[in-house]
């Protein structure tokens, strides 16, 4: 029995570890969304030649990515 409960209140506190993770990712996702957005529209407005936005897009999005699978994609561990 004192098992079952060990096991319960695991499970619980990975749910909310997991609940957590994704809200943390979602704040993540839109700030990169809006700081990328306002980048681009600088670059529209000033230039339009070398996309100089892209090294900014592909460093975080690469963080983003590891981001959302930690918050979503690891659903066995």
């Amino acid at each position: 029995m004192a098992h079952e409960t060990a096991t319960t209140q695991q499970s619980a506190g990975d749910q909310a570890t997991r609940l957590k993770k994704q809200r943390d990712f979602r704040g993540h996702l839109i700030t990169y969304l809006l700081v990328n957005a306002f980048l681009v529209v600088i670059w529209a407005v000033t230039s339009h030649g070398f996309f100089w936005p892209a090294f900014v897009l592909g460093g975080w999005g690469i963080a983003v990515a590891v981001n959302a699978w930690e918050a979503y994609g690891k659903l066995g561990s």
